[in-house]
């Protein structure tokens, strides 16, 4: 079970960090955080490996930072100077494969809305 938290409304140009965490996996999972943008597919923002590695979309590369609680399933996404593009639905994502920003996650969340005005 995946659980984000920290959604909300923002202004443009304030920060925000999302949770995720990620219970019921006995071994530590490669988590990502994806979005939907109104009217669009579903996108990939961040992920990170098991081993810490991480990955960002150009939409947020310089802005957002994903990182893990050690060897945990627990993530976060903090995104600063939002934009009014970053409004969408944020999902957190896992797997037991590494798949980066690939949409083939196994396992989602319920999503957390953010809307940046």
């Amino acid at each position: 079970q995946l659980v984000e938290s920290g959604g909300g409304s923002v202004q443009a140009g304030e920060s925000l960090t999302l949770s995720c965490v990620a219970s019921g996996y006995t071994l530590p999972m490669n988590m990502g955080w994806f979005r939907r943008l109104p009217g669009q597919e579903r996108e990939g923002v961040a992920a990170i490996a098991k081993d810490g590695k991480t990955d960002y979309a150009d939409s947020v590369k310089g802005r957002a930072t994903i990182s893990r609680d050690g060897a945990k399933n627990i993530i976060a996404l903090q995104i600063n100077g939002l934009k009014l593009d970053d409004t969408a639905i944020y999902y957190c994502a896992a797997d037991d494969a590494n798949l980066q920003l690939a949409r083939w996650y196994s396992h989602w969340g319920q999503g957390t809305q953010v809307t940046v005005s």
